[in-house]
């Protein structure tokens, strides 16, 4: 189930979605998480970032919160943030760049990987890579990933970066 609104310009309310753990799932998910990020104007290697964070986030919920017997979903839900006031500017009276939150949930248990994987393993540390912070809670109800990624305002941030 999709659940959106119509956003501003450059920015995500809400939009929630939930797929089958399964690992063909994986590349649906990457396609349609580029596509909600459309709205934000990012660039390819941002879009890239972030899709990869999700990517691994998705990727461990499939790998291990789920029995192979078990039937489970992995769920994303996606919204920007905004430190600024309503004027559109921070308290300070400079424009504040929005957040991009992501979370991906499992209902599952964790499971850890076998003592030596022979791949995988390195899906945290990349998810940490990748985002601006990264939280991690697992409990009996699941595990839930929270990345964060600050979007760059198109004609102010990105400007004083290449000059």
């Amino acid at each position: 189930m999709e659940v959106s609104r119509r956003p501003a310009p450059g920015r995500i309310e809400f939009v929630h979605r939930s797929w089958p753990a399964d690992p063909e799932q994986l590349a649906a998910i990457r396609r349609e998480l580029s596509g909600w990020l459309a709205p934000l104007e990012l660039t390819e290697m941002e879009v890239a970032d972030v899709v990869l964070a999700v990517d691994e986030a998705a990727a461990n919920a499939v790998r291990h919160a789920y029995g192979p017997d078990e039937a489970g979903v992995v769920e994303l839900t996606l919204w920007t943030e905004s430190a600024t006031t309503e004027s559109g500017t921070t308290e300070s009276g400079t424009t504040e760049p929005a957040t991009l939150c992501i979370e991906v949930v499992d209902h599952g248990s964790w499971r850890p990987p076998a003592d030596r994987p022979a791949e995988g393993g390195r899906g945290i540390p990349l998810m940490h890579h990748m985002s601006e912070s990264v939280l991690i809670h697992f409990d009996d109800r699941g595990s839930r990933v929270l990345l964060r990624h600050r979007i760059p305002d198109p004609n102010g941030e990105r400007e004083r970066e290449e000059a």
